[in-house]
């Protein structure tokens, strides 16, 4: 594994040489760093099968090096790495990685922006979500090349909860933005590692994880050291991108940047089906989570102050207001439709 220490001691010496010119006949392939925000065993779902797929296709012209959750940065300073052209790319969701934009507070889970995976997708290319990614993050270098949905967020704990006082005091790993939300809620939220989470479950400094569904908390381990699973979500699914520094972007020959655009969605694709299908199995199937369920008179209660906390959002600046008139119309419409769309 490439320590850390040695990526930034040779990063000067590849510097812009390596990743110059398109690949040709008898050239070295355009070589790209790309570090996820997931640990080796979610990255084998969430980003792996794609990269295997795209160094194949591209056949010699151009190689991606695929890094996993902090092996090079720290996932808080992903955005400074890529604008900076330390690394090339990124997966991960604009609030993780501490985007200095207008929408990083709408990356990941931003409570009930959405029920559904397809949410996601619909959002951005039918609603014109992408089109105000794209304007926020050409400001700041960074190319947006896609986005799309991951798992619902549910809490995983060491003990049941069964109402919201249950929550009062508990010691949660989760997103900002959530963390934030659910702090009026008695959660504590807490930061660390990704790596450093099914430690501390076990060791005690924390209580629980509200970071995914139950797909996840199987496939990362951490169904081995909680023991409840709560059915409520306050997402119906992550939201998360694939982003480029902007120069090595524009660099790609247009071949390599449509291959980018096309196996990053079949990525976005594989996500939608794994993480849907394991979802349910696992609830039905899997035997190291016992459920449970805050009543929905109760979780109306939860629900009620998200939309309190969209409003508290849009008062802070124009382009987040406009992205929660989007989410307002789109919930709406949604609503309306009815079966499948939502249910009451």
């Amino acid at each position: 594994m490439t320590t850390r220490r040695k990526f930034i001691a040779g990063a000067g010496a590849a510097g812009a040489a390596t990743l110059a010119a398109p690949a040709v006949h008898g050239q070295s392939p355009i070589r790209w760093r790309l570090q996820t925000y997931a640990g080796p065993a979610l990255a084998e779902h969430v980003i792996k099968p794609a990269i295997d797929s795209f160094n194949k296709i591209a056949a010699g012209q151009m190689e991606i090096e695929l890094y996993y959750a902090d092996q090079l940065v720290p996932t808080g300073e992903l955005f400074r790495a890529m604008q900076t052209g330390t690394i090339d790319a990124v997966q991960s969701d604009d609030d993780s990685m501490a985007s200095p934009t207008e929408v990083t507070v709408f990356g990941g889970y931003f409570p009930f922006a959405s029920r559904y995976s397809l949410d996601v997708p619909v959002l951005f290319n039918q609603y014109g979500l992408a089109e105000i990614w794209d304007a926020e993050y050409s400001k700041v270098g960074i190319k947006h090349i896609s986005a799309g949905a991951w798992d619902p967020c549910h809490f995983a704990t060491k003990d049941p909860i069964n109402s919201l006082k249950d929550l009062e005091g508990k010691r949660v790993f989760t997103f900002p933005t959530a963390g934030r939300f659910l702090a009026q809620f008695g959660v504590v939220p807490v930061t660390l590692p990704w790596e450093d989470i099914e430690v501390a479950v076990q060791t005690g400094e924390l209580d629980g994880i509200a970071w995914s569904g139950i797909t996840e908390d199987y496939t990362v381990g951490w169904a081995d050291v909680t023991d409840w699973f709560l059915t409520n979500n306050i997402s119906g699914a992550w939201c998360g991108s694939f982003f480029a520094n902007m120069d090595r972007w524009n660099e790609l020959p247009a071949n390599l940047q449509e291959l980018l655009k096309v196996t990053f969605d079949s990525s976005h694709y594989y996500r939608q089906w794994w993480y849907w299908g394991g979802e349910a199995a696992l609830r039905v199937n899997g035997t190291k989570m016992k459920l449970t369920t805050i009543p929905d008179e109760e979780w109306a209660v939860v629900e009620g102050k998200a939309r309190e906390f969209w409003d508290e959002i849009a008062a802070e600046s124009e382009v987040k207001a406009k992205v929660v008139q989007i989410l307002k119309d789109y919930n709406a419409a949604m609503e309306k439709a009815g079966r499948p769309y939502r249910y009451t």
